[in-house]
């Protein structure tokens, strides 16, 4: 005859035995993300052409997308981006506060309120954003780029050209490297 405990027991050491496994497929599809990920950088550090080095990037644009932490940041990141495409950053803008809230470690959260700010001209806000999204991801060129343009808008001109040489570093065909002054290229960059 079983007793009550022992099957109390086992039920437990069953869940904790599901639990455990639940936790290594999602640490092993992490993992495998982050390295997939890490690929998809030395592609594109080494791409020959503009045209592969423009579809590697969008892959890394869908991966960094992709990284929400369930559809619903998902659905409300694509719909702030609807908002910035029809110029309503207000909207676009209180759509972000959201997703940053609900998703503090979502880079590409932190990277698209960034954006809005910038395109507001709220460059410190935007800046404070960008630090979080390089936290988070310190190869995202874009964050990296919009640094760049901020504090050579703001006149930080040598310090704007150390940040884009970076991103340029991590992307050659970065549509902002003809920004660099001829003395700030990196040594494979590639011309426009």
């Amino acid at each position: 005859m079983i007793h009550q405990s022992e099957i109390t027991s086992r039920q437990f050491v069953t869940q904790l035995a599901w639990i455990v496994l639940a936790c290594a497929v999602l640490f092993s599809a992490h993992a495998l993300a982050d390295e997939g990920r890490d690929q998809l950088f030395d592609a594109l550090k080494n791409a020959s052409t503009e045209e592969e080095a423009r579809a590697i990037e969008d892959q890394i644009w869908e991966s960094w997308m992709a990284d929400a932490p369930d559809m619903h940041i998902r659905l409300k990141i694509e719909t702030a981006m609807q908002r910035r495409h029809v110029y309503d950053l207000e909207g676009a803008e209180t759509i972000l506060d959201e997703v940053v809230e609900a998703a503090p470690d979502y880079s590409e959260g932190w990277n698209q309120r960034a954006f809005i700010y910038f395109l507001q001209g709220n460059y410190e806000a935007s800046l404070a954003d960008i630090k979080k999204t390089l936290a988070l991801e310190p190869r995202h060129f874009g964050a990296l780029s919009g640094k760049a343009m901020i504090y050579m808008t703001q006149g930080r001109t040598k310090l704007g050209q150390e940040i884009l040489k970076e991103a340029v570093e991590i992307h050659p065909f970065l549509k902002e490297r003809g920004m660099l002054l001829p003395e700030n290229r990196p040594a494979k960059s590639v011309d426009l």
